[in-house]
């Protein structure tokens, strides 16, 4: 790292990744801080800078010395399992700082010697105590797979025996009982059953009869908008999608395809068309949704038709270091294996990671988008502006009226306030203008039909633009 870096990264401030420190203080505080970097993404402490100002003190030789010395009693002897740092020193204008680098961990999680877990929450830390977060520390080291976790009070008598036959002639060419082996051994031995004789997670989302009796929340959401906005209370449909994962994922296309628009594309007047979207596209994401979705967050995954794009919205960020470079390169990382393999051998899914290059490789944008702090992940697809000649079209004479109406009082002071940022929050404009947010949606939505502005990403990330002056 040059010192040009170096103070690149503290005009920056503290944040996720980086942590500012005067000197050393104890090994249980710095160790706390190696901790919570090993659990998070990774990051490093700069020894020499003070953290409240961001002031430049750096370190004599002997401190520079004493830091090392104790930073290396720190990681081998205050932290469990043991993790492995870097160091090194360097200079700006005479001064010399030392920067200890932690890298994200492989053994999560990692506790101090008192058995305190830390993870990093914006440029602090806390600490976690909850069962669901220590769990899924686990599983993001593959110590613990929730979808071979063991379902209380279910057993065989709740398995769709039809599902059942079907998966074990397509996968074995033969029925359940023409193996040597009893039903309960072979159930158990891939893993539909646990030890106990309860249908694990994948066994339950895959052959019961009434999957949602046990996962209420493993359902797939569908609305079908009208417009752009997320906003508007209007929409032309809406489906909660249940059943099990391949019954999901059938539902879940045939209802895409029916809120799509199929264009001639020169074949014969007898032709059903061409989806404006290949199916393959919709296929790899939606099923990518299906098997890497964080089973220990209680959330339905969201599939929303838009005007001008869709949006399959995944409860569970990347998995295991990933980035969305890596996985668009065909990297992956199975954070349900069980579900994986169930889905490869009753889907048109592979689990190779070939999905995601093989959709960009389509004559459609697509995006995605990894929210890590709100831990989901979403994927855009955006339509076929041409198709939708014909829609817009229909609707002209009306958007054209709406556009024209006026704006109210109220209005112009949200358009300039979204004038001077973009990011503005509803609490802040409800605050700002004394009304309570739900006010504030409706002018949002107002605004949106009169074609004032439009919102360029999701809830969290996203932002407010004008589109017309």
């Amino acid at each position: 790292m040059t010192s040009e870096d170096l103070q690149d990264i503290i005009l920056c401030g503290e944040t996720t990744t980086v942590q500012f420190k005067q000197n050393f203080t104890t090994q249980k505080k710095i160790a706390d801080e190696m901790v919570a970097f090993a659990n998070s993404r990774g990051g490093m402490i700069i020894f020499g800078v003070e953290d409240k100002t961001g002031n430049l003190y750096g370190l004599t030789y002997d401190e520079l010395q004493t830091i090392s010395r104790e930073l290396g009693n720190t990681a081998n002897e205050q932290i469990r399992p043991t993790i492995y740092i870097e160091t090194e020193v360097v200079k700006i204008e005479e001064k010399h700082f030392l920067a200890c680098h932690v890298k994200e961990g492989n053994n999560k999680p990692y506790k101090n010697l008192t058995g305190e877990i830390w993870v990093k929450q914006g440029a602090d830390k806390r600490r976690v105590t909850e069962n669901s977060e220590i769990l899924s520390l686990f599983q993001q080291s593959q110590k613990y797979n929730p979808d071979q976790e063991g379902i209380p009070d279910s057993s065989v008598n709740d398995i769709d025996t039809l599902a059942l036959d079907r998966f074990f002639e397509r996968t074995y060419q033969k029925r359940i009982n023409d193996f040597t082996d009893t039903p309960e051994t072979l159930l158990r031995n891939i893993h539909i059953t646990d030890s106990k004789g309860q249908l694990t997670t994948a066994g339950a989302l895959f052959f019961a009869q009434n999957p949602q009796q046990f996962r209420p929340v493993d359902v797939i959401k569908a609305v079908w908008f009208i417009g752009n906005s997320p906003l508007t209370t209007e929409y032309h449909s809406s489906k909660d999608i249940e059943g099990t994962m391949p019954e999901m994922f059938e539902q879940a296309m045939m209802w895409l395809k029916s809120c799509l628009q199929s264009k001639q594309d020169g074949q014969s007047v007898n032709s059903i068309g061409k989806l404006e979207i290949p199916e393959i596209v919709l296929e790899e994401t939606l099923q990518n949704a299906l098997v890497h979705r964080d089973l220990l967050k209680p959330a339905a995954i969201r599939l929303l038709v838009f005007d001008n794009r869709i949006e399959i919205i995944n409860p569970g960020s990347l998995a295991g270091g990933l980035t969305i470079e890596e996985i668009k390169l065909g990297n992956s990382f199975a954070r349900n294996p069980l579900l994986a393999n169930f889905c490869s051998k009753t889907m048109t899914y592979r689990g190779l990671g070939f999905g995601v290059p093989r959709s960009l490789k389509e004559d459609v944008r697509v995006e995605f988008e990894n929210d890590a702090s709100g831990n989901q992940f979403t994927a855009r697809i955006w339509r076929n502006l041409d198709v939708q000649k014909d829609v817009q079209k229909d609707v002209q004479k009306d958007v054209q009226k709406e556009t024209s109406e006026p704006l109210s009082e109220r209005e112009l002071l949200i358009l300039e306030m979204i004038r001077k940022n973009g990011n503005i929050k509803l609490l802040e404009m409800s605050t700002k203008l004394k009304v309570n947010e739900k006010t504030i949606r409706r002018d949002l939505e107002s605004l949106q039909r009169k074609g004032k502005i439009v919102r360029k990403g999701g809830r969290k990330e996203g932002c407010w633009i004008i589109i017309t002056e």
